[in-house]
């Protein structure tokens, strides 16, 4: 069985966001409290890192402090998924640490923090292992079998994962081409971004992402990457279908085999 915890469910902002004064940012409920998206998926003998954002220290504090990580998986490479990774370097203690990501990603990466990749780095810094992956190549991590499927950010191609061809993790979709699409079918559970209820430019809508959840019929939705102009939790979830949650910070949900 396969478990997955939400790291963070917010989007780049995160949840409060900033000088707002909303009902959703002024709210008490934890669950309207999101740092930005990223999440960890157990399967028994690997712990995956899906994205590695600007708050993976406070979310490893929070829910896995004591744990390992054996690989990390980048949908993209825009700073709210991959900010974090100079916090990855208690995990490279055995050597160097495993980042599976598109070679635009790989490419940024080295600019952001060269310090880990030149020929002599400093005592401590993280150092990694970088993978290539391409769009609809399957590859394995011991026992997992992953899937990177081609998702639209905008004008930007990004990819999402499909893991042991039960769960499937998408966000920053504007648009998801129809061998995604067919490629999600089945599945059991989706995670999925609903930015907002009004539209944007490079990010599904609720209406949106409601829309591809009905086509794809899993038997389980889960909304991910929120702007605070989504609302609150509370009021939000009266707007979903009975198989949708909105997923929030800290949520661990199982996926059967």
């Amino acid at each position: 069985m396969m478990k997955l915890t939400f790291l963070g469910t917010g989007t780049s902002t995160g949840v409060p966001s900033l000088r707002c004064h909303c009902s959703t940012c002024l709210s008490t409920d934890p669950r309207d409290r999101r740092m930005r998206s990223s999440a960890l998926l157990e399967t028994g003998d690997e712990n995956l890192l899906i994205d590695c954002g600007p708050d993976f220290y406070h979310q490893m504090l929070a829910y896995h402090r004591f744990g390992k990580i054996d690989a990390a998986l980048i949908t993209h490479t825009h700073y709210d998924h991959l900010g974090g990774v100079d916090d990855l370097r208690p995990y490279c203690n055995d050597g160097k640490f495993p980042i599976y990501c598109q070679p635009n990603v790989a490419a940024d990466l080295r600019n952001r923090v060269p310090y880990c990749f030149v020929e002599n780095p400093y005592p401590g810094v993280p150092t990694f292992d970088i993978r290539y992956v391409e769009p609809m190549q399957r590859f394995s991590i011991g026992n997992v079998e992953i899937l990177p499927v081609p998702i639209m950010h905008g004008k930007l191609l990004i990819v999402g994962y499909i893991f042991n061809r039960r769960l499937a993790y998408i966000t920053d979709a504007k648009t998801i081409p129809q061998e995604t699409i067919d490629a999600l079918k089945g599945i059991d559970t989706l995670i999925i971004n609903a930015l907002r209820r009004n539209e944007h430019h490079s990010h599904m809508s609720l209406d949106q992402a409601l829309g591809i959840i009905n086509l794809i019929k899993p038997q389980k939705a889960y909304l991910i990457h929120l702007a605070h102009t989504m609302g609150t939790h509370e009021e939000t979830s009266r707007l979903l279908p009975e198989n949708v949650e909105i997923a929030y910070d800290g949520l661990t949900i199982e996926i059967p085999d």
